[in-house]
């Protein structure tokens, strides 16, 4: 086969707009009897903590305050159980790219033109991501306040249910080894710990390719101190200004009748509202509850409860750059399980298999699913049935070898470029804009062409040579992906010879964004909202970088964390209850 010709085959593959969906046995739902519609509640409830997001963080945190104090958990979307798309290895990507109004994942474009997701379910983002799981290193545990025993022992305990060791098969093994070879070293085998080097991964995906989220950690919850409501979207935190600053002393929530609910905070000094509604949705929480900018709420109509100008800012999503490379021979499905820890800020990971190019029980590209938006050639208002049948009866017409093969990516650490994020309407499920300024700051972008320059070099590794075509050069590759409409941003001719150039026209997210609330910003290292009492964030939105290599793993320990933090100052304040 020429090398045109499997240019044009491959592009033809990447071009495509929708493909079908697989289906496998879902993960058994384990009967929470505290879990409800939020059809169920009171109109008024009263409550130790109210805690808004049932997500990474919130559902960790829910399960540990639970222990000694009545919590109520507000989930705006539905249960994870039962969704196969959810729990399935090798359905990843269906969930992301499901556009219908109850789908786990809400769909936005960020204002640089890079299409992304957020989370719309109960688990959060660990019910739509790849599975990784990795610890924030040391330093980045000091630089952050936490108490260092404390977070190994919030770890364990997040590992105890969720965190696995991934079998290790043949392209995982070859880039291992071509990182290994490429100076990626040392190799320092299968660990949760932040190395520098090469390493295995932790995974939430179990042995039998069952996803395990934070929704999972429930279990750890006592059922007669938690409730949880799905379906429950938090429109605002009611204050009262009985001090002299603000106090949070409920929320108003509605459920999927339209119908509204009142919860508010029981008498009691330690009794509080938590918000862990994610880098996009807790600086929109507070901001139409009446914290943010002056001028931003007043363009609304909200009434000033706090004039709080750094809410919104620093929004920052990780960069993600990616080279597809054909296969000559069959890989396995997998997601990520093997990193390159190097020193120049970089990250490299890689994913394989059918379920990225049309394989016969999938026909996905899992996070470079054309369905999700970020391989997409048609505007979304053009995806007419159609237009979808045409596109599923060319991907059948092409060869199986087209199918074949995998990625190698790059994400860079930080990152260093910020951004910012602004109301779009008061209606709570409603995206917010949010720009992130991807490669603004010069040395974000040469961490790119670092990290590209690495893969290059993994590609062209003994180890690797058994999954590459030798007619396919690296500019090849570069073409191949270059040319294929991964975001919304104007392309260049020079993209496969600048990787400066390629890395701007071909940025993609990770779905690792983060700020929005930052720690010394908008809360203090307690995470209590400054300048309001009763009021803390606890969740990525926090975060000025993204920790370790991939975030979720710290984000349930955050959760975790907090909780016991919040569990021992009550007994301190109350004592046993």
């Amino acid at each position: 086969m020429t090398v045109s010709r499997w240019w044009r085959m491959v592009a033809a593959v990447l071009n495509a707009v929708l493909l079908l969906h697989g289906f496998s046995s879902a993960q058994r739902d384990p009967g929470y009897t505290f879990m409800h519609q939020a059809t169920t509640a009171p109109s008024v409830s009263y409550y130790d903590y109210i805690i808004v997001g049932g997500g990474t963080a919130g559902c960790p945190l829910a399960a540990t305050l639970s222990q000694n104090s009545s919590v109520l958990l507000l989930e705006r979307g539905g249960s994870p159980y039962g969704n196969e798309n959810i729990t399935d290895l090798g359905a990843f990507g269906a969930a992301l790219s499901d556009l219908s109004p109850t789908s786990p994942s809400q769909r936005f474009v960020s204002e640089d033109g890079v299409v992304s997701a957020r989370a719309r379910v109960l688990g959060g983002g660990s019910c739509l991501n790849a599975g990784f799981y990795s610890r924030a290193g040391p330093d980045y545990v000091r630089l952050e306040g936490w108490d260092a025993r404390l977070v190994n022992e919030s770890y364990e305990w997040v590992e105890k249910v969720v965190a696995f060791q991934p079998p290790l098969k043949q392209w995982q093994t070859a880039v291992r080894d071509g990182l290994v070879e490429a100076g990626i070293r040392p190799y320092n085998g299968f660990t949760y710990d932040h190395l520098y080097g090469t390493k295995i991964g932790g995974t939430i995906f179990d042995g039998n390719g069952h996803r395990h989220t934070a929704a999972d950690l429930l279990r750890y919850a006592n059922p007669s101190g938690l409730t949880v409501l799905l379906h429950a979207p938090v429109h605002r935190i009611l204050f009262t200004r009985r001090g002299t600053k603000p106090k949070a002393h409920g929320v108003i929530f509605t459920d999927e009748n339209g119908l509204a609910h009142r919860a508010y905070l029981k008498r009691g000094s330690n009794n509080e509202i938590i918000v862990s509604s994610g880098a996009l949705g807790s600086p929109q929480l507070l901001m139409l509850s009446g914290i943010g900018p002056k001028v931003q709420l007043n363009a609304h109509n909200i009434t000033v409860v706090l004039d709080q100008p750094m809410v919104g800012l620093g929004m920052s999503d990780n960069p993600m750059n990616a080279v597809f490379i054909p296969s000559p021979q069959p890989v396995e499905v997998s997601l990520i399980q093997i990193v390159g820890i190097t020193h120049n800020g970089t990250y490299i990971e890689a994913a394989s298999g059918e379920n990225f190019a049309g394989g016969v029980r999938t026909q996905d590209y899992g996070m470079f699913s054309p369905k999700i938006g970020q391989l997409s050639t048609v505007p979304p208002k053009q995806r007419t049935q159609e237009a979808i049948d045409k596109a599923v009866e060319a991907m059948k017409a092409l060869p199986h070898s087209a199918f074949v093969g995998g990625f190698i990516l790059e994400k860079i650490m930080g990152p260093i470029s910020t951004g910012h994020l602004e109301l779009t309407s008061r209606n709570p499920n409603d995206n917010p804009a949010v720009t992130f300024n991807y490669f603004k700051d010069p040395r974000d972008l040469q961490r790119c062409v670092d990290g590209m320059k690495i893969i290059e070099n993994v590609i062209e590794s003994n180890a690797f040579s058994p999954f590459r075509f030798d007619s396919l050069s690296i500019v090849t590759l570069l073409n191949m992906t270059a040319s294929s409409p991964i975001n919304l941003l104007p392309k260049h001719a020079n993209a496969s010879r600048s990787l400066e150039q390629f890395c701007k026209d071909t940025v993609m997210t990770i779905w690792h964004y983060h700020g929005g609330c930052q720690v010394a910003r908008v809360v203090d290292r307690d995470y209590k909202v400054i300048g309001v009492d009763s009021l803390r964030v606890i969740d990525g939105s926090t975060f000025r970088n993204s920790p370790g290599t991939n975030p979720q793993a710290t984000v349930m320990m955050l959760g975790r964390y907090m909780g016991v933090k919040l569990m021992r100052e009550r007994h301190a304040t109350n004592g046993p209850e």
